[in-house]
């Protein structure tokens, strides 16, 4: 009998980040491709049949993806993420929801770069319904005859979230369904050993327990994988950044190495030949931190002038603060208006021309804004490529949104102030939790959920639930994403198509000193 072992890797959620950088305080992080790389070529040294697959949300997240997307400079130079891949010698990569956010110009790019095949069996040309980007699968042939088949799905949720003009022709089927299809003809028609499916999508129920752990929609579908799809082997997921490992779900290994490059997913399968077949002994599974391995520098330099070019990029400086607008505490920032919130919803309501706007503080580690501003601040602060859509909502449609964002907070209970974990657990969503301009409201959160509005006006009279109101706010939002729901057909009166990030450096540049100011039109109470 012949056994053997194979060793298949993953990267998820890399989100741009190759060098070991915080590029808002432009400190060493230990996160990064460059560190991923030294796993690697370590794993490649001591296992024979190694499978390296990268699971999504690679080519968006940094400001180095982003400079190289909006810079002439850059234009003939090579997507510096593929460019990484490439020398990495990946075997497949799988399209994440933030692969469309630069446009389909720059997708289509990022794969005719690629060395490697780009996977994704549920995104369809909607004309014809064929693999739009042509690869469903790929089979890997390693000695002895073994053959691994890695099909590749996407969440379907895109069109909830991103700008029509980025996936326009294209339908995102159903992953569970696109699955029964596909893995039946790679054991059978490929005569696959393995299968491997690679989605970029997370898990709707607990692995254990199989208890929803957030509302059920067609986002997250892992859990229904494992358990509706017969035939898959090992399930390679992504997407709500969670670190899972060391588990099966109903005979599937299952894998989730977080994000930014912090882990390097591993799950290895011990296969014995018996009669020509390659049948599987043992299936384990784990997660290799990055944390204090050494980068590989020979890879780092081969992208150094992209870096180079980011990090003069946003050095530039482009206008002066007057006041405080600095984040000392997130937490205090989402209590009461305050400097921050109210200058980025002051710069949307300038660019869409309407007097009501709502934005977030998208991440904890937002810094806010120091007194000499410089891109990096801009891009440390507003972390996503959003433009904007002023849409035109309903005054119950104002106090279900008011509603949906005061359900960040728990209850309050007397003693301190509680995040919902629905907006950190699986993953973190404090960007769904809004604050407006333009309205006053008062949110009391001792109340229950649903019942927290206890003040809602414009312009000093009550905001009347038939009556209609044009918000300027993101394309994210637009359409419903962080369960929004309520503006989902709603009219879309207007839209910006300048990222917000841009709309934020031009206001600096055009005004060179902005005023820190505080019109106290909300806050949010616990008495």
């Amino acid at each position: 009998m012949t056994t053997t072992n194979l060793v298949i890797l993953q990267t998820s959620d890399i989100h741009g980040n190759i060098f070991p950088i915080n590029y808002g305080t432009n400190t060493y992080n230990d996160v990064g491709l460059g560190k991923i790389s030294t796993l690697v070529k370590k794993e490649r040294e001591s296992n024979p049949n190694v499978l390296l697959i990268d699971n999504g949300d690679l080519i968006q997240g940094t400001p180095l993806t982003y400079h190289y997307v909006r810079s002439d400079e850059n234009r003939e130079l090579p997507n510096p993420m593929v460019a990484v891949l490439n020398e990495m010698k990946y075997d497949a990569g799988v399209f994440g929801n933030h692969e469309f956010n630069y446009g389909m110009k720059n997708l289509e790019a990022a794969v005719n770069q690629a060395n490697y095949p780009w996977l994704s069996a549920n995104i369809l040309n909607a004309a014809d319904q064929t693999p739009y980007f042509g690869k469903p699968y790929t089979v890997k042939k390693f000695s002895d005859d073994l053959k691994v088949a890695v099909l590749g799905l996407t969440t379907p949720y895109i069109p909830y979230w991103e700008r029509p003009e980025n996936i326009e022709g294209i339908h995102f089927d159903d992953p569970v369904k696109t699955a029964r299809k596909w893995v039946p003809l790679l054991k059978e028609e490929e005569q696959a050993d393995i299968v491997v499916v690679s989605y970029h999508g997370g898990f709707e129920r607990d692995l254990d327990t199989g208890e929803p752990i957030e509302k059920i929609t067609r986002e997250n579908q892992g859990y229904r994988l494992c358990m509706e799809v017969p035939g898959i082997d090992v399930l390679l997921t992504g997407h709500q950044h969670r670190q899972i490992y060391g588990t099966e779900l109903n005979g599937v290994i299952v894998l989730q190495p977080g994000s930014s490059g912090a882990f390097l997913g591993k799950a290895v399968l011990e296969l014995e030949n018996i009669e020509g077949k390659w049948m599987t002994i043992s299936k384990r599974s784990k997660l290799l931190s990055v944390k204090g391995v050494p980068e590989d520098q020979a890879l780092l330099d081969k992208v150094q002038i992209y870096e180079r070019s980011t990090q003069a990029w946003l050095d530039q400086p482009i206008g002066k603060i007057e006041g405080n607008m600095l984040v000392e505490d997130p937490l205090k920032i989402r209590l009461k208006d305050n400097a921050l919130i109210e200058f980025i919803n002051k710069v949307q309501m300038e660019a869409a021309g309407v007097d009501i706007s709502t934005t977030a503080l998208f991440d904890n580690e937002s810094p806010g804004f120091p007194a000499n501003v410089t891109m990096r601040d801009v891009v440390s602060n507003y972390i996503y490529p959003n433009t904007l859509k002023v849409v035109r909502i309903s005054g119950k449609d104002i106090r279900d949104a008011l509603e949906r964002s005061a359900s960040y907070f728990m209850q309050y209970n007397g003693n301190e102030i509680e995040v919902n974990p629905a907006f950190t657990t699986p993953k973190p969503q404090h960007y769904n939790y809004d604050m407006w301009e333009g309205i006053d409201y008062i949110l009391n959160i001792s109340k229950p959920e649903g019942k927290r509005v206890i003040k809602l006006e414009y312009k000093g009279a009550p905001v009347l639930p038939d009556h209609t109101y044009e918000v300027v706010m993101s394309n994210y939002r637009a359409g419903g994403g962080g369960q929004y729901f309520m503006y989902q057909g709603r009219p879309v009166i207007k839209e910006i198509q300048i990222d917000m990030s841009e709309l934020i450096a031009n206001y600096f540049i055009r005004k060179k000193t902005v005023k820190a100011t505080v019109n106290y039109n909300w806050k949010v109470i616990y008495d």
